[in-house]
């Protein structure tokens, strides 16, 4: 695969990852009556994922590319399952909540990750991770006394949920670095779209509501895809900490496209959600500042 090896032309490969899929609360916000929908819409996007990948996948690595899915071994499907989990929560946080709570609760993804690396394989977590960790927490508290209705509150749960899901698929990369990323995530475009594919003829619903949405669900999809092979070949000269800062592109982009006018959106943040927002920036900034300072250390001895 194609990688870029100067950060100075890294970064903005990868900030416009970020900003293509900043995009994606804007088209669900855009679709007819979403939250009747949400499987239709993880059925559509789970398709598009998956033909979408293995065409790239096709051109990068010829006719023979099939043969990754048999190298997935169990932490591809762990991976793949988990982020396939996490798609799923998304929409169901994202149409029960308001945006802003869906990204930030995405946002503290990598503190999940060093939780879950912890735990299952014995990464040591540094006493820096650690303040970050609980400055998160406080964040992710405040925002959920802030969701105080039923619905909103759901919402929440599903974001974290989908930030649970992100990590382990994080994690099982880091448990077995052979895995093959990209056929990890189309597989969680098969996970998606044949979960969904049971829960639709099991409730004697349609594949598809309208092709309108239908398009949307497709456009998001292809926002993943796009973001993701971006982020791919730009991640390789770029130092894990910045990258977890750049992220941080697609949580205010994602919170700014919503409460923009002109998308006709107008979607505000409650004062909770700004704090709860506050604290894990604050967190997230610290955690890269002190990732960073400590490789520059490191080469220095």
């Amino acid at each position: 695969m194609f990688q870029l090896k100067n950060p100075k032309i890294a970064v903005p490969v990868v900030l416009f990852a970020g900003l293509i899929w900043s995009f994606g609360p804007l088209v669900v916000r855009y679709m007819d009556e979403p939250h009747l929908i949400p499987w239709q819409y993880i059925f559509g996007r789970g398709l598009t994922i998956f033909i979408l990948l293995n065409l790239y996948l096709f051109f990068e690595e010829g006719k023979n590319f099939y043969k990754n899915y048999f190298k997935m071994g169990l932490s591809g499907l762990i991976g793949g399952s988990g982020l396939g989990i996490a798609m799923i929560s998304f929409m169901f946080s994202i149409t029960n909540t308001s945006a802003a709570i869906t990204l930030l609760c995405l946002a503290a993804m990598p503190f999940f990750t060093a939780l879950l690396a912890f735990l299952f394989l014995q990464e040591k977590i540094s006493l820096n991770v650690w303040i970050s960790i609980i400055i998160a927490t406080v964040g992710i508290a405040i925002m959920a006394v802030g969701n105080n209705t039923e619905t909103s509150f759901i919402g929440f749960v599903f974001g974290i949920t989908s930030s649970l899901g992100f990590a382990v698929f994080s994690v099982t990369l880091r448990w077995r670095k052979e895995t093959p990323k990209f056929t990890t995530t189309a597989f969680a475009g098969f996970f998606c779209f044949m979960f969904a594919s049971i829960v639709i003829l099991q409730k004697d619903l349609v594949f598809f509501s309208s092709s309108y949405n239908s398009s949307l669900f497709s456009l998001h999809g292809t926002l993943v895809c796009l973001g993701l092979i971006l982020y791919s070949i730009g991640s390789k000269a770029i130092p894990a900490a910045e990258l977890t800062l750049l992220s941080l592109t697609e949580v205010i982009g994602g919170i700014f496209w919503v409460w923009l006018p002109l998308f006709g959106i107008n979607e505000i943040p409650t004062t909770n959600t700004i704090i709860g927002g506050f604290f894990l920036f604050v967190s997230l900034t610290y955690y890269s500042l002190v990732m960073r300072w400590n490789k520059r250390y490191i080469g220095l001895n």
